[in-house]
């Protein structure tokens, strides 16, 4: 068209131009004629073909298409983009175009069926399922499959398995639907093979090594989770390198690269760490600078750790700063900030430290907020608070109310109480943001301890009864060797006050048993019926005092059938110290007991400790008059890194306030003394120290020699007690990896020394007699020992008659029957005998053994071991090995103990 305007144009200016001669018969040239403009293509029609689920609108939608508007080519384009990018559409194809008739042909995108995972054991279905995009009624793409296996392959990296390999399938269904399978092969998991330290010269690689979270695998590491390549620990590690050596005085330290390489066969990394460990430097002056008038800020420097020569340490700066924090937070300084400032000097290696305190304003407490307690009323939180609204904040008392809350058990473990600012300045606003627990206990159980055998439990109880921390309880156990039943209620706080009332209905039913080898023999049986009322109230913050009534009736019994003889309780059977305890007594008792308590929890303190003094007099009313005295004592140290280190010592003695009943006898019944063995003494068997009768049976050797058994199996062993007792123990707990954390195992080493002591020599039971011959002259063995004789003891009628035995024939058998007559027969004892037979008097033999009184020693018994606690699924679990290190004659030792199914 510009071509034309221009052939116009000048035609035009030529017709202006002055006439100038004609050629004859010449013609003027004529402009050329322009084509004519291309009609705009218009959308005459438009319909889509194709589709199942999806409308006709629903897909036109997509695209930029609409009937009677003019299109293009690149319109054409850009719908077909459009279509494919919706993730609806799986092909598409316009047609018509020449015409205007359009027709949209597509082809829908399927429906997923189902998703289904295959080959996938280390990673269950339920960790990778809510990590994908992929669900069932979702619409199938390929994009969206891609996206996926980089997921699966990505969750695999995070569990260390880099070989890990994902293959995804498509199984067409009817109705354009498609299962989905992802096809996993994990792969072996991917260690750290090596772990290379370039540049240190210091230290060397092991003990570097030693530092990081990471290990080299190895045979001996098979149980560690810390053998696996994690990216996010290879950080962690360097900071763990940057920590250590900031700690031993190497302040420009620093981590050049960290590499790690993965082997070609995916199976191992290797990580190589390039340092630079720069000089050494030593603290130079360290001063305090107060902006807060109340501090002296020689005073405050004097008590720091940081000493001016020492080693730099960044550990103890940072210690520094934590104390003049809690300094400040103990003077009602909530917001102090301390901030450390460093002035090296590279001549001669020193690191000066001024420690800068801000000028701040003391502050109050202006709120409490208490958030997340449904059921827990907000007093019994409120009442724990050792700070209150308007009160001067103080840190210390903040923790400590943090820890009477911990100690609670109501709430989530680690509770900590937030503070943030007030209104003003000079305002904090603490937050106790709870998450409750269940605090109720419903139990149905069976287990196995190796000192009840088996036992069933039930129990109910309620530990924040009504949300007011009152203690609801009822308990039926049941074993072998015991039963008893209890019911128990405390009141925390009487009437609003700070008095805590409690109170127990009980009926316990006691097997006391000795061993016949591996067998457990009853002895005596104790059946103790009562109750008993318990009232405490604070002293101070840290000590309470507690005062206590107790009244029961005990019954104790022999079995007739084992112990008696005659109808009275036969000491050659049952020993002298047994027959002397049978009879039924009523207790009354009142004790006192003095606490001192900062544990920083109740259920498993890592800090603090707690002593207890107690004294129980016997004898306001009642058959038993004794007094006892007790004290407990425990003490754990955060030992860092995790370590808990727990130190204990108890220990006990009671006096009898009764007449003594005779030589031999104790004043201290039996079932009131002290015991001592597992499971508080560990590495001896239950009441396994202390004084016992042993009965040791006599045997003959090859040459018809009378001897005593050595064989402890065969060896009756009966534990007496004891008047005073000691129990020390020093433990540590060692933490493990995160895994075992969370299977809630906790092992521990340790260390016990205890005795039990202070018991009357019961008399010695007579228990053989020596041979002779016809003389009556003493009968020897070859080796010049007595020849034994077992103890004949004559069977008596219910009246203390002598009996008999009488042989008689009847139907051409012969046997015996018991009677009174000494010649002769009678039908009944005591009646006309008749005959003239003369009767065997009828006796008991008992076999001839030897009794021994061992074991009444104050000398220490020591043990060493390694217990482990874990939270199992069917109940808390406890197994300990200890080895005796020293013992006394007659004590019980025992290697491996566990209880299961039972609290410990």
């Amino acid at each position: 068209m510009l071509l034309a305007g221009s052939m116009l144009a000048g035609v035009a200016h030529a017709q202006q131009a002055p006439a100038a001669p004609q050629a004859p018969q010449a013609q003027a040239p004529r402009a050329p004629i322009a084509p004519p403009a291309q009609p705009a293509r218009v959308i005459k029609s438009l319909r889509v073909v194709g589709s199942q689920r999806i409308e006709q609108d629903t897909v036109l939608s997509y695209t930029k298409l609409r009937v009677g508007e003019p299109y293009t080519n690149e319109l054409i384009d850009a719908a077909i983009r459009d279509l494919y990018a919706s993730d609806l559409i799986a092909e598409v194809q316009i047609e018509g175009v020449e015409t205007g008739d359009l027709i949209v042909r597509v082809r829908e995108n399927p429906i997923i069926n189902r998703v289904v995972l295959e080959g996938n054991r280390r990673l269950k279905n339920d960790k990778i399922l809510p990590e994908i995009k992929l669900a069932p009624r979702q619409i199938f793409t390929r994009t969206a499959v891609r996206a996926d296996v980089a997921r699966i392959i990505e969750l695999y990296r995070r569990q260390g398995r880099f070989a890990a390999v994902v293959e995804p399938k498509q199984v067409n269904l009817d109705q354009n639907r498609v299962d989905v399978v992802f096809e996993i092969t994990e792969g072996p998991k991917s260690k750290v093979r090596q772990i290379n330290i370039i540049g240190n010269e210091q230290y060397s690689d092991d003990a570097l090594r030693g530092e990081m979270a990471t290990k080299q695998s190895r045979w001996f590491r098979f149980f560690s989770s810390n053998t696996s390549y994690d990216q996010d620990r290879l950080a962690f590690d360097q900071q763990k390198l940057r920590q250590f050596y900031l700690t031993e005085g190497y302040a420009d330290f620093r981590v050049i690269s960290a590499v790690a390489e993965l082997t070609p066969d995916k199976e191992d990394f290797i990580i190589t760490y390039v340092v630079e460990e720069g000089p050494r430097y030593r603290f130079g002056d360290v001063a305090v600078d107060s902006g807060i008038r109340d501090f002296n800020d020689e005073q405050l420097a004097a008590g720091l750790p940081i000493k001016k020569g020492e080693w730099f340490n960044a550990k103890l700066v940072e210690d520094s700063v934590t104390s003049l924090s809690e300094t400040a937070g103990l003077f009602g300084y909530a917001f102090a900030d301390v901030r450390p400032e460093y002035f090296r000097n590279e001549e001669n290696l020193t690191m000066g430290i001024t420690l800068a305190i801000a000028e701040s304003q003391r502050t109050y407490v202006e709120r409490i907020n208490i958030t997340g307690n449904t059921q827990t009323q907000d007093e019994v939180i409120r009442r724990e608070m050792r700070l209150g609204e308007g009160d001067a904040y103080n840190s210390f008392l903040r923790r400590r109310s943090q820890d009477r809350i911990n100690s609670l058990g109501f709430f989530q473990d680690n509770f900590e109480i937030t503070e943030e600012p007030g209104s003003a300045p000079d305002r904090v606003v603490l937050n106790a943001n709870v998450e409750e627990r269940s605090t109720g206990e419903l139990s149905l159980s069976a287990g196995f301890s190796s000192l009840e055998r088996f036992i069933l439990q039930g129990s109910i109880r309620q530990r924040n009864f009504r949300g007011k921390g009152q203690d609801l309880r009822a308990q039926v156990n049941y074993s072998s060797f015991s039963r008893s039943v209890e019911l128990g209620f405390t009141e925390p706080y009487l009437f609003d006050r700070n008095i805590a009332l409690g109170g127990t209905v009980f009926r316990r039913d006691f097997r006391n048993f000795n061993f016949i080898g591996n067998d457990r023999n009853t002895t005596f049986q104790q059946v103790s019926t009562g109750f008993n009322i318990v009232a405490g109230v604070p002293l101070t913050e840290y000590w309470s005092l507690s005062t206590r009534y107790n009244l029961q009736q005990d019954d104790v019994t022999l079995d007739e059938s084992q112990f008696f003889t005659n109808g009275q309780c036969d000491p050659l059977r049952a020993g002298r110290f047994l027959c002397e305890q049978l009879g039924n007594r009523i207790t009354s008792l009142v004790g006192v007991s003095l606490v001192y308590d900062s544990l920083n929890s109740r259920l498993r303190p890592t800090a603090g400790q707690r002593l207890l003094v107690g004294a129980d007099f016997a004898g306001l009313g009642g058959d038993v008059r004794y007094a006892r005295a007790r004290f407990d004592g425990i003490k754990y140290f955060n030992a860092g890194s995790g370590f808990i280190f727990s130190a204990a010592a108890q220990g006990g003695y009671i006096k009898s306030l009764e007449d003594s009943r005779g030589p031999g006898i104790d004043p201290v019944r039996i079932i009131d003394r002290f015991y001592l063995g597992e499971p508080q003494f560990r590495g001896f068997d239950i009441r396994g120290v202390g004084p016992r009768i042993q009965r040791i049976p006599f045997t003959t050797d090859d040459d018809g020699n009378t001897i005593l058994v050595t064989d402890r199996d065969q060896i009756v062993d009966d534990a007496l007690g004891g008047k005073a007792y000691y129990l020390a123990k020093a433990e540590l707990e060692i933490p493990l990896g995160s895994g075992a954390s969370e299977l809630g195992l906790r092992p521990s080493v340790y260390v016990m020394a205890g005795a039990l002591f202070n018991v009357t020599r019961p008399l010695p039971t007579v228990t053989f007699t020596q041979a002779t011959d016809a003389n009556g002259n003493p009968v020897f063995n070859v080796d010049g020992s007595p020849q034994l004789l077992p103890v004949n003891q004559p069977v008596l009628s219910n009246d203390g008659q002598p009996l008999f035995r009488n042989t008689f024939t009847q139907n051409g058998l012969t046997g015996t029957r018991l009677t009174t007559c000494s010649t002769g027969y009678s039908e009944t004892f005591g009646g006309t005998c008749t005959g003239t037979e003369t009767n065997i008097a009828a006796t008991n033999q008992i076999a001839p053994f030897l009794e021994r009184f061992v074991g009444d020693s104050p000398r220490p018994r020591i043990t060493v071991g390694i217990g482990v606690n874990w939270n199992s699924p069917f109940g808390p679990l406890r197994i300990d090995l200890a080895k005796d290190v020293y013992s006394v004659e007659g004590d019980d030792p025992k290697l491996l103990t566990f209880n299961v199914g039972a609290g410990f």
